[in-house]
């Protein structure tokens, strides 16, 4: 073995170590060093080491007001180890279609402060040129005392991470746009791109139901129907940056008519495609056809839901029903441990996650307990939080790395 070849190796271990010791205390903290060494395999001085790199990187601290009686040298107590709450954070910015959301998260994924950016009808290089102008005075307004790490941009439709390219957005009028490039040049930060459905996948797996470690799945329903899958806690990429076109499964039923063919053609030039059947456009065009609401507008149809309109509800409940029947297909092809709904109502009311699962058991041949499926638990931040995730999950994958030396520009 070469010195060169001994010293990467030697980097590979000591960034193994750093993470296995963050996600130790991602996991369980505030936690004693003995913990960690005993959950993590590691010996107690290389968890010594790790623990101070790591607090002195900003990403723990001990929490001496936690100490109960000792176990260490000499039986001094041991100072409890914990993420920093106050040191670091990270930008996020999920590009929707009719608005922006930019969100400060912390080291949990937690969301300090967020803003939105409504597009007005922008899309193509005129929401893109916006963007870019403003983003670098949001980041400064949010940032607060704390460092920000690196941006993490998220968007529907095909997105290669690697070279941070939307290689295609159709609402958007995207197509091979470079976002990581640009959006470094436009904040001096290190940039992760990818698509929401896999950044809300990532999230899931670092700080969501225990079960996505080992498989699931993940559906997106909003302007855009986006999936995507996860094994052995890694967030799959299919060739070409793919995720697969859960979003041209053939359903039948419309939200105005479960029990009907859909007449809706897809930009693909098909009929009974998932996202034009069940979209948040669809949707919100059939609430406002049907007198629901006033225009097709998300605030003004969850606000029907809300006063209980029955309209408004029956067309909410036919897209849940929807949702089942995909749901269901997709579990029986994948067989996933975890399938997680991202879909704005069912999060609002467990009635209408309800209404999902009594389809998918309907539906499902797998005969699987329908509680493996579950909506996200994030609430309204859940699209903030998915911003984050690929930074988030850098930082928790290599911390030495990510945080050591940040380059401006291409992706760490």
């Amino acid at each position: 073995m070469t010195t060169s070849t001994a010293l990467r190796a030697g980097d590979d271990r000591r960034e193994a170590n750093a993470s296995a010791v963050l996600r130790t205390v991602l996991d369980h903290g505030p936690i004693a060093r003995s913990r960690v060494a005993a959950l993590t395999g590691l010996s107690a001085s290389a968890v010594s080491r790790q623990a101070v790199d790591l607090v002195r990187l900003g990403m723990l601290h001990e929490r001496p007001e936690l100490a109960v009686g000792g176990t260490g040298a000499l039986g001094r107590p041991q100072l409890p180890l914990d993420l920093d709450p106050d040191r670091l954070a990270v930008a996020g910015l999920h590009i929707g279609l009719p608005f922006t959301t930019i969100a400060l998260l912390d080291l949990r994924g937690r969301v300090l402060r967020h803003k939105r950016f409504p597009h007005r009808g922008r899309t193509g290089p005129a929401l893109l040129k916006a963007l870019v102008a403003r983003l670098p005075r949001l980041i400064d307004t949010l940032r607060g005392p704390r460092t920000v790490v690196g941006l993490g941009a998220v968007a529907g439709g095909s997105v290669d991470p690697d070279e941070g390219l939307i290689l295609h957005h159709e609402p958007l009028d995207w197509r091979d746009v470079p976002l990581g490039t640009l959006l470094a040049d436009a904040t001096g930060l290190p940039v992760r791109v990818d698509n929401h459905a896999r950044a809300l996948t990532l999230a899931e797996i670092l700080f969501g139901h225990p079960a996505a470690r080992r498989s699931m799945a993940q559906l997106f329903v909003g302007h855009v129907v986006d999936a995507a899958l996860a094994v052995a806690g890694t967030v799959h990429v299919g060739p070409p940056s793919a995720i697969g076109g859960l979003g041209h499964l053939p359903v039948s039923g419309t939200v105005t008519d479960p029990d009907a063919d859909s007449r809706e053609r897809c930009h693909c030039g098909r009929l009974g495609c998932l996202s034009v059947a069940a979209s948040d456009t669809t949707l919100f065009a059939a609430a406002a056809a049907e007198g629901a609401i006033t225009e097709p507008d998300r605030d003004q149809l969850i606000a029907a839901v809300r006063r209980g309109d029955p309209t408004a509800n029956r067309l909410v409940r036919n897209r849940a029903r929807l949702l089942g029947r995909a749901l269901a297909l997709l579990a029986d092809v994948v067989n996933p441990d975890l399938l997680v709904l991202t879909e704005h109502f069912t999060s609002l009311d467990p009635a209408h996650l309800d209404v999902v699962r009594a389809e998918f058991a309907l539906h499902s041949h797998l005969d699987r307990d329908a509680g493996l499926l579950i909506t996200q638990r994030h609430g309204p931040d859940v699209l903030a939080v998915a911003a984050g995730a690929p930074v988030l999950g850098e930082l928790y994958a290599r911390p030495v790395r990510a945080l050591a030396a940040p380059q401006a520009g291409r992706h760490p």
